[in-house]
């Protein structure tokens, strides 16, 4: 790190914590294909996780600040606690609490926590701000309708970016003939605007030492709750003793695996335009299959 960056950084979390720090070490550590990672150890021992990248993406790193705050602020599930966030000439940061960080751990109470935050609802659906799904961005303007707000701001937001992208063809008459027919994949389903996490793939999650929950790396919004439970089986899965809590503590509606396979359209979408190749042809068939349901 430059001494540009490492003076930045030591006033910034001085000023956010109102303690003394000075930094003396910053260790990379694993933290994603996005971001750079460090743990930052200041001058008394003290510990923040550091994610780097370059200035122009401070708008994530603010946007994931405020995901993380308002989870925190719910009570229902441990997150990292936001120390702060900004820039310096070349660089924006995000220093969260340092947490020692397991991959095994109480799967049930994070079934029963992750109940807990699909509790907390809002007026309608969106958030207050924008933000992102990885690096792209990810609109949130409030709704008063679930079907439109998933149309216009999920599935049409990333087809229109995937025709930008050079996307067109099969992909994109596939995806104007699925939001044709959306009404037909929410009969008899009227979900609330729950908070979600937004981006719960089995990375995003690890245990305390104690064996406590933590989630991190957030893309929230107040959507319908399935949306969390369907990225949860999108990418390796989490344990049984999660989804047996889950469902006891807050149960599904009837045509859950239909919705899945559209929620989780989109997140393999936003890999279409973040990474191109095979994940195309793999939307798709997600499309072919949820067309099918209808005739």
């Amino acid at each position: 790190m430059n001494p540009e960056l490492i003076f930045k950084l030591s006033s910034t979390i001085r000023d956010a914590t109102h303690r003394p720090f000075k930094l003396q070490d910053a260790l990379p550590v694993g933290g994603g294909c996005i971001n750079l990672a460090y743990r930052l150890q200041g001058h008394d021992g003290t510990r923040y996780f550091l994610k780097l990248n370059d200035a122009r993406r401070h708008a994530m790193f603010s946007s994931e600040a405020a995901g993380l705050e308002a989870i925190a602020a719910t009570r229902a599930l441990r997150v990292p606690r936001t120390i702060a966030h900004g820039t310096s000439d070349t660089h924006s940061f995000l220093a969260l609490e340092h947490l020692e960080l397991h991959s095994h751990g109480n799967a049930g109470l994070l079934g029963e926590q992750l109940a807990t935050l699909h509790r907390h609802t809002a007026p309608r659906f969106g958030f207050a701000q924008d933000n992102f799904l990885g690096t792209t961005p990810q609109p949130n303007a409030w709704t008063d309708d679930w079907l439109t707000f998933w149309r216009e701001q999920r599935l049409g937001f990333q087809l229109r970016l995937a025709a930008k992208n050079g996307c067109g063809g099969k992909l994109q008459t596939l995806g104007e003939k699925l939001l044709e027919i959306l009404p037909a994949l929410f009969a008899d389903h009227n979900p609330q605007p729950s908070l979600l996490h937004g981006d719960l793939w089995s990375g995003n999650h690890a245990y305390l030492p104690d064996g406590t929950p933590v989630i991190f790396d957030p893309a929230c919004y107040y959507g319908d709750r399935e949306c969390d439970l369907a990225m949860t089986e999108l990418f390796g899965g989490y344990p049984a003793a999660f989804y047996d809590t889950y469902r006891a503590a807050y149960p599904l509606d009837s045509g859950y695996a239909t919705r899945r396979e559209l929620y989780n359209l989109y997140h393999i979408l936003n890999h279409v335009n973040l990474f191109g190749g095979s994940y195309a042809r793999q939307a798709e068939n997600m499309m072919e299959r949820l067309l099918s349901e209808t005739r």
